[in-house]
């Protein structure tokens, strides 16, 4: 029982000032029971202004995303690393999010289409529907009028020209230039692009300059003139690869009139290049280099810079080391870089690992879609995800993927629009029929069931955290 002046005390408080306290019984519950007392919740978004991407698994929000809005906000640099098996859709995501970035009229987008069927790239109807005619790089047809481009271009600056030269050089002898060869490479570019002013320098003028160098090389050098021509034997013969060899035809002759870097859309078309040769590498350096110096310019434009089978540029040391230095200009002149890798061992286990590693730090955003356990840990790893979204990758279906923008991590489901579909699954826009379409309804049905098993997990791991015991509600 309650002391007696205590009671008295409270009796007269309580006629004073009135009851302010009420004092209830505990309820003893189950964490289970007791989380229908409180609302849903889900991460915060990313705002309301860019490029809607779908809507946030668990919440059901809209999901919107957009570099340019978030850097200096939200993201420290505009790149992006999109992870995830063949036939999970990231080519659907980078298509409609090309697509929609598109809309707004201060972005322009360069894709890499390393990718295609049909003798095209993937991205070709893309290109058809916007009226853009793409650069189709292509050994077999480029000595029949094909397109070229020119590491010589005069719209290159001479920095940049010998830049380009000493990468191109570099990733075929697969080791760095010696100061010997790089003074003969110099001294040519040099002689070449003061001697030559009635048209284009190309290749083959470095080439025949390197095997008969003019005696002032030798004089400034104060060295003799067989020594010369001997430091640029190996590069002449590189070169000569690109003039005469399995490359010809490509890069050594004018850039083709007609090319648009001005448009909204450039895509080069590099799917009749073999991935797993050297001119691939070789490609990605005269692209990169020649984006650099006639692409970027500092006129307010929002640029994106799309690259499928991006590995093939990190595995090269020297390539990697161009487009890192590419990707610094995202602060100063507002490019975003999109790389699309299948697998992050391609990048990190590759003989660029340095290099693939300062890239990937300039990644703020990443999103990984469906990888096997083993890789989604490994990846997990290196990119420092939480523990529940590596758990969870390996269960996500097609077209479901982990985002992490900067630390905020959220399951998203792209969504794709009935407009965009026939543009963005091109070989089934081709091939569809009447079974496909139940094929496509049966698809949606497992997607919807196995984002109610994601759903699931999510809460079973919200449980584990919380622990099974039971708690008490006030």
């Amino acid at each position: 029982m309650r002391d007696p002046l205590t009671a008295l005390t409270d009796a007269f408080t309580s006629f004073l000032f009135g009851k302010v306290e009420t004092t209830r019984l505990p309820v003893r519950t189950s964490t289970g029971q007791a989380q229908a007392v409180y609302l849903p919740t889900a991460a915060p978004g990313l705002g309301d202004s860019g490029v809607i991407i779908g809507r946030e698994v668990y919440s059901g929000k809209g999901y919107i995303y957009d570099p340019f809005q978030l850097y200096g906000q939200q993201l420290p640099a505009p790149h992006w690393l999109v992870l995830g098996e063949s036939g999970n859709g990231k080519s659907a995501l980078e298509k409609t999010y090309v697509l929609r970035q598109l809309r707004f009229r201060d972005r322009q987008v360069v894709v890499l289409d390393a990718q295609g069927e049909d003798g095209v790239g993937e991205w070709n109807l893309i290109a058809e529907e916007l009226g853009i005619t793409p650069i189709r790089l292509d050994p077999t047809a480029a000595l029949d009028h094909g397109i070229r481009l020119n590491p010589l271009d005069p719209a290159i600056t001479t920095t940049g020209q010998l830049a380009l030269l000493r990468t191109i050089i570099e990733v075929a002898m697969g080791h760095g230039l010696d100061e010997r060869s790089g003074f003969a490479l110099k001294v040519a570019h040099a002689y070449v692009n003061e001697s030559i002013v009635e048209r284009q320098p190309v290749l083959s003028d470095i080439v025949e300059q390197l095997r008969h160098p003019e005696p002032e090389s030798a004089e400034s050098m104060n060295v003799a003139i067989d020594d010369v021509r001997a430091w640029g034997l190996d590069v002449a013969l590189v070169l000569d690869r690109l003039v005469d060899g399995d490359l010809r035809g490509m890069f050594d002759g004018p850039t083709t009139v007609g090319i648009d870097l001005d448009a909204p859309l450039t895509v080069f078309d590099l799917s009749h290049i073999d991935r797993n040769s050297i001119a691939m590498p070789i490609l990605m350096a005269i692209v990169g280099v020649w984006l650099e110096h006639t692409w970027i310019r500092p006129d307010r434009k929002k640029r994106i810079f799309l690259v499928e089978e991006a590995w093939h540029i990190i595995n090269s040391p020297f390539v990697a080391q161009l487009f890192q230095r590419l990707l610094k200009f995202g602060r100063r002149l507002g490019l975003s870089f999109v790389a699309v890798v299948h697998h992050l061992s391609d990048v990190v286990d590759g003989a660029a690992a340095k290099e693939a590693a300062a890239i990937l730090k300039m990644a703020s955003t990443r999103t990984i879609y469906a990888q096997k356990a083993d890789e989604a840990r490994a990846t997990g790893r290196v990119l420092g995800l939480p523990r529940w979204a590596v758990e969870i990758i390996p269960t996500l279906t097609p077209g479901i993927a982990v985002w992490d923008v900067n630390g905020n991590v959220q399951v998203v489901k792209h969504l794709v629009t009935e407009t965009e579909r026939p543009l963005v699954f091109t070989d089934r826009a081709m091939t569809e029929s009447s079974s496909d379409l139940a094929a496509d309804d049966a698809l949606r049905a497992a997607e919807l069931e196995a984002e109610e098993r994601a759903a699931a997990f999510m809460e079973q791991h919200i449980a584990d955290l919380d622990g099974s015991s039971e708690s008490t509600v006030a």
